[in-house]
């Protein structure tokens, strides 16, 4: 999948699930807050769909090391990597990859939101 439209319904998908998000124009392109504070993006980067996301340095150096993934320019020094969905396509890992970029940038008060939403038994009684 790499349709720009394709992609961002991805995103908006994954991330207006997570508590006290919104999606905003930012330079241009669409980013993902929760309240304030950006946790993922989606835009082009070298004239190349990409999707953005923080994590932790040590993650970082291990995940540009596979296909698709790379150190997202400008802020790739806090722990920020780009993601090529053209060359990586996994959107349960995509999701995982938003999900920790979420819990590094949300308040306290968020994750204790998605943190009991994750605790809910679903229909046939198992935790999501």
């Amino acid at each position: 999948m790499t349709s720009s439209g394709e992609v961002l319904a991805r995103m908006r998908a994954i991330c207006l699930a997570l508590p006290d998000t919104k999606e905003t124009m930012t330079w241009g392109e669409p980013h993902f807050r929760v309240f304030d504070k950006i946790f993922a993006g989606c835009g082009t980067e070298k004239q190349r769909l990409s999707i953005g996301c923080k994590l932790k340095k040590e993650h970082q150096a291990a995940i540009v090391q596979r296909p698709g993934f790379s150190i997202a320019p400008y802020v790739g020094r806090h722990g920020w990597i780009s993601i090529d969905p053209a060359v990586f396509a996994d959107w349960d890992e995509i999701a995982e990859l938003i999900t920790i970029s979420y819990r590094l940038i949300a308040p306290k008060k968020s994750l204790a939101k998605l943190d009991a939403a994750q605790a809910k038994p679903t229909k046939n009684g198992r935790k999501r």
